[in-house]
């Protein structure tokens, strides 16, 4: 590790990670424990289930306990996890965050995950989530006029890929996306994918566990067949998209990939800000949750989302 490198606050983090093997130990890495907070006394978290492509699937729903009978805007949150890991429940903590700081209602899928389901499950269970929770818009007392989609890593890529595909299909109608630090690019050729090694870090998301992941979701696949709906950094028309937040750290191997897919939203005359974190790791704010840098970033971009709807 070039432990220089990493920001001072997220060093003890860093050291203290487990290392992933997904190839021989994808199971050992999905029961890794969740983060533990402590849930708000404020919000409501409800379970249900609706009909999705090939089976049921499981919605998690937040809100705020007084919210009466406000229709208020909602949020489509996706979890992460290289498109093999992950569940809701990892991300209780961010979800309650944009309830109460963006005054919004979110709603998370539980996707199916590669390898068992490899490309299109995740993106069209996330597009029938989307759907449901539109298409329920009244009952959940959301306004289907201010949707936002939002995801990190892997969630983060979906976002990207559900923008292009809710555009594609004629709706649902998005007004706000949020794919912080997407993993958008399954071809692994920028200078970031090459930097980030395992062999210089180990202990977080690095290029081996991304082509082991994406090989995973890919399947047999062949690099020329991949469509923009599975790695969005392929899409060669990015017009016509709402207006996008991301960030990113500078010691992620997507570094690069969301700088280059940010100037193609920018040249596409879609509005976009964007945020580069010196000495950050993928998914730092998640791994070191109560560092100044995460408490930072998560401010940053849930208050870019609560302008977004709110505005």
């Amino acid at each position: 590790m070039r432990k220089d490198d990493i920001l001072p606050e997220l060093r003890q983090m860093y050291m203290s990670s487990p290392v992933i093997d997904l190839e021989n130990g994808l199971n050992a890495a999905r029961n890794l424990p969740k983060p533990v907070f402590e849930l708000s006394p404020l919000v409501k978290t409800t379970v249900d289930r609706f009909k999705g492509p090939e089976s049921d699937l499981l919605v998690k729903i937040y809100e705020r306990k007084d919210r009466g009978d406000e229709f208020l805007p909602g949020v489509f949150w996706i979890h992460g996890g290289g498109y093999v890991l992950g569940h809701p429940d990892v991300d209780d903590g961010i979800c309650e965050k944009f309830v109460l700081d963006a005054n919004c209602v979110v709603v998370s899928v539980d996707y199916r995950l590669a390898p068992e389901h490899p490309y299109p499950a995740a993106i069209e269970d996330c597009y029938a989530g989307l759907k449901w929770m539109v298409d329920n818009a009244e009952a959940l007392k959301i306004d289907a006029s201010r949707i936002g989609i939002a995801g990190a890593s892997a969630g983060g890529g979906l976002t990207a890929a559900l923008a292009l595909l809710a555009r594609d299909r004629g709706g649902p109608k998005i007004k706000f996306q949020m794919p912080l630090y997407p993993m958008i690019d399954d071809r692994n050729i920028t200078f970031s994918s090459h930097e980030i090694t395992a062999e210089s870090y180990k202990r977080v998301w690095n290029r081996e566990l991304n082509m082991v992941a994406w090989k995973m979701y890919l399947g047999e696949m062949d690099s020329d067949e991949v469509p923009q709906y599975a790695a969005p950094a392929r899409a060669k028309d990015l017009s016509g998209l709402p207006p996008a937040y991301t960030c990113v750290g500078q010691l992620d191997p997507f570094r690069d990939e969301t700088i280059d897919y940010v100037a193609r939203l920018a040249q596409a005359g879609v509005p976009v800000e964007f945020h580069l974190y010196p000495g950050c790791f993928h998914g730092f704010d998640a791994y070191s949750c109560d560092a100044k840098i995460s408490r930072q970033a998560r401010d940053e971009y849930v208050n870019a989302m609560a302008k977004a709807l709110h505005s």
